[in-house]
């Protein structure tokens, strides 16, 4: 009667490890399975020529045509960013030259080229000569 006691708390554990038994190997085969196109509900019914052929093709063909949208749609951005940027460059771009053309030039060659006003010349005041 070595270590019985009717106030046991759990029940005894055995353990017991299959002796055929792989884990590995039965997730391998399930992974075949699924690459094959089988499926669990699959597994019960009888084997029509060509069938996994047909599930690999239609998978195939799926992953192509996903594969061809993605690439559709990457195509597209890349072509709306390229006329973003040229529409920028177009807008810009001569502002920007024009900046930098007149970085080097006189106050007073800039304000001929603009039409001869100049916002930053001090101001002259006239007095009022008319009569009224």
């Amino acid at each position: 009667m070595l270590g019985f006691t009717p106030f046991k708390k759990h029940a005894n554990k055995f353990n017991y490890i299959p002796r055929y038994y792989d884990p590995e190997k039965e997730a391998r085969e399930q992974r075949r399975a699924e690459l094959r196109g089988e499926r669990c509900e699959d597994a019960n019914r009888e084997y029509r020529p060509g069938q996994y052929i047909r599930t690999q093709r239609e998978a195939r063909a799926a992953r192509r045509e996903r594969e061809q949208e993605g690439g559709r749609s990457h195509i597209l951005k890349m072509a709306a960013g390229a006329v973003l940027v040229l529409l920028i460059i177009y807008l810009l771009y001569p502002k920007l030259a024009e900046v930098f053309v007149n970085i080097n030039r006189p106050r007073q060659m800039q304000v001929e080229q603009t039409g001869g006003f100049d916002p930053y010349a001090p101001i002259t005041i006239v007095p009022n000569d008319y009569e009224e």
